[in-house]
């Protein structure tokens, strides 16, 4: 997601390790016509598939984690102890992950990880049908679950551009698919936990994961793009490169420090404290048809980015973010039911099209070679201080209310995102990389 060295930068389409599933189609951004259509790509089919059901199982794991806490006997607090177990070791070992699919491709590191959360579900399903389960036996597990999706996120952006020449309408396709199971997943959770049973709801999860590991299986051969490093460099030093790339990058690191202050006074609070007026305000029923206002928003914005290519694309995909500062200043203000529905819209339309834009541009502005430790680096850098935030939340509402937090958070999101689009290499970074002078 930087503006590399121009030396150092490179099309997505020029891997000399990605055979084209349509050679007689020109590369991306050569000629004037648009690229082919990632649907054309067989890979990218499997990639959707894969990630399409990778996202229903993350879906579905906080509504069948809670049912399965609860039903144990372990209360709330039981329930934070285990999303903490799988939260903590993301952010400990997502740096790793993405050393580890630069070193050894990002599909091995995928389906790896596939691999063991499939285990990580069915060890949980087995426990839960056969014996009394205790939570450190939910939280080791949770855990191991939480270091598999270390080892599997980075990958996704180095998959991307191997597999499509469109890595825009590849990212707003991924996007859309993340929009829907995120919607779909909570409610098939609950389904199978009423009518079948908890253990059942893991077993699905397990079957997704086995489906995301099947769909990666095909992406072979596309290459590691060692580049100049020797395949036996230290993991230390492949971190150590990875640091130099994100770093040498001011819009790269610049948009992540501005995310990491926004992770914290802006999603940390708006999230928990939003549902809880807004479930206040319009019942619990009225919060769901607002959540669900939201995803379709997010869809909306995925379709948006498919066709809207701007010169600008940071620049743009931050002008559409600042409407999610609606989120919080909805309930804050005590908005009608239909206003909000109606700003949850906008602010999901808003907040898809940003992520389109921003994986787009870490895709095409950085050397494949590196990409996933880049992305590694931005992932940690955008999750680490949002649990922060969710747990001063509650506090800090108690003491100023949740109206004044919820309006802070707003206004707060306006600024940072002006101060984003104000730094002069977001400004100027262009849709794809300077090419290098003779």
């Amino acid at each position: 997601m930087t503006l590399d060295d121009d030396l150092t930068a490179r099309p997505p389409s020029d891997s000399p390790s990605e055979p084209s599933d349509s050679p007689s189609e020109p590369p991306s951004g050569a000629g004037s016509g648009t690229p082919p259509s990632p649907w054309r790509s067989h890979r990218f089919r499997m990639l959707f598939v894969a990630r399409s059901s990778s996202l229903l199982a993350d879906g579905m794991l906080m509504v069948s984690l809670t049912a399965a806490v609860l039903r144990t006997g372990y209360g709330e607090s039981g329930v934070g102890y285990a999303l903490a177990a799988w939260m903590a070791p993301i952010v400990l070992l997502v740096l790793f992950g993405g050393v580890l699919a630069d070193r050894f491709t990002p599909q091995l590191m995928m389906v790896g990880a596939d691999a063991v959360r499939m285990l990580a579900m069915l060890a949980l399903a087995l426990l839960l049908t056969t014996t009394d389960v205790t939570l450190w036996q939910i939280m080791a597990l949770m855990a191991l679950s939480g270091a598999a999706t270390a080892m599997f996120q980075p990958g996704l952006a180095g998959l991307v551009p191997r597999v499509a020449e469109d890595v825009q309408r590849a990212n707003a396709l991924l996007r859309i698919s993340e929009a829907v199971c995120t919607l779909l997943g909570p409610g098939l959770a609950g389904l199978v936990v009423g009518y079948w049973n908890v253990a059942g709801s893991f077993t699905v999860i397990a079957a997704a994961f086995a489906l995301s590991a099947l769909g990666l299986l095909p992406l072979r051969n596309l290459g590691a793009d060692k580049g100049a490093e020797e395949p036996a460099a230290p993991i230390w030093q492949r971190l150590a490169v990875g640091w130099r790339e994100f770093s040498s990058r001011p819009w790269l690191w610049g948009v992540i420090a501005v995310w990491s202050v926004y992770g914290l006074l802006v999603f940390g609070p708006s999230v928990p404290l939003g549902a809880v007026a807004l479930t206040d305000q319009h019942g619990s029923s009225g919060y769901g048809w607002i959540a669900s206002a939201d995803g379709a928003g997010t869809i909306v914005g995925g379709l948006l980015g498919m066709r809207v290519r701007p010169a600008r694309p940071l620049v743009a995909g931050a002008c559409a973010m600042l409407f999610f500062s609606l989120n919080p200043l909805a309930p804050a203000l005590h908005w009608s039911f239909a206003l909000t529905a109606a700003t949850g819209l906008v602010a999901g339309c808003g907040f898809a099209f940003w992520g389109v834009m921003w994986s787009t541009s870490v895709q095409t502005h950085i050397p494949l070679n590196v990409l996933s430790r880049v992305s590694a680096y931005d992932v940690a850098g955008s999750i680490m201080v949002i649990p922060v935030g969710r747990a001063l939340s509650g506090p800090v509402a108690a003491a100023f209310g949740i109206d004044r937090v919820l309006l802070f958070a707003a206004l707060v999101g306006l600024l940072l995102l002006g101060l984003m689009i104000a730094l002069p290499a977001v400004r100027g970074l262009g849709r794809t990389p300077v090419a290098a002078a003779d």
